[in-house]
C-alpha cells in the first residue's frame, strides 16, 4: 500500500501540517479515519492534563476500531485516536459527552503546527476548529 497523508489544520490561525497515516502500526484505525475524511470539530486544549489539543467527533466508523499501537504519552507530532464509551470519563467538563477519535503522525511543518498549538494553549481555543482532510 502506498503511503497516505492527511492535512491537519487550525482554520482561524491559518496553519496546516501534513501527517502520514501509520498504516503498518494501526491499519484498521487508519482505514476508518481515511474512509471518513474530511472531518472537523471544535478544538480543545488539554492544558491541565498535557500539552496537546483534541477535537471531539461523532462516531464515524462502521464499528469501533480495536486498540492498535496504543499509548497514553504520545511524542510531539503524534496524532492519536481515542474513544471513550459512556461512563469511562464520567464528566462533561471538557466536552466528553460523546466519543473521541483520531490517528497519524505529522511529517511536514511540525514546528509551525506546534507553535500554533502553543498559541492556542496561551490565548484560548474560542472560535478555532481542528480539521482533517485527504492530501
Amino acid at each position: 500500500m502506498a503511503d497516505r497523508y492527511i492535512e491537519v489544520s487550525l482554520a482561524r490561525r491559518g496553519i496546516a501540517a501534513t501527517a502520514k497515516l501509520l498504516d503498518e502500526s494501526a491499519p484498521i484505525t487508519c482505514a476508518a479515519v481515511w474512509d471518513s475524511l474530511p472531518l472537523a470539530g471544535d478544538v480543545y486544549h488539554a492544558k491541565y492534563a498535557r500539552n496537546e489539543i483534541y477535537a471531539l467527533l461523532p462516531p464515524f466508523a462502521a464499528s469501533e476500531p480495536p486498540p492498535e499501537n496504543p499509548t497514553v504519552t504520545p511524542i510531539p507530532g503524534d496524532l492519536c485516536y481515542f474513544s471513550f464509551a459512556g461512563a469511562e470519563l464520567g464528566t462533561r467538563a471538557y466536552g466528553y459527552d460523546r466519543e473521541v477519535r483520531a490517528g497519524a503522525t505529522v511529517v511536514e511543518d511540525p514546528e509551525a503546527m506546534a507553535e500554533a498549538c502553543n498559541d492556542l494553549w496561551r490565548t484560548g481555543a474560542a472560535g478555532e476548529t481542528l480539521s482533517f482532510r485527504r492530501t
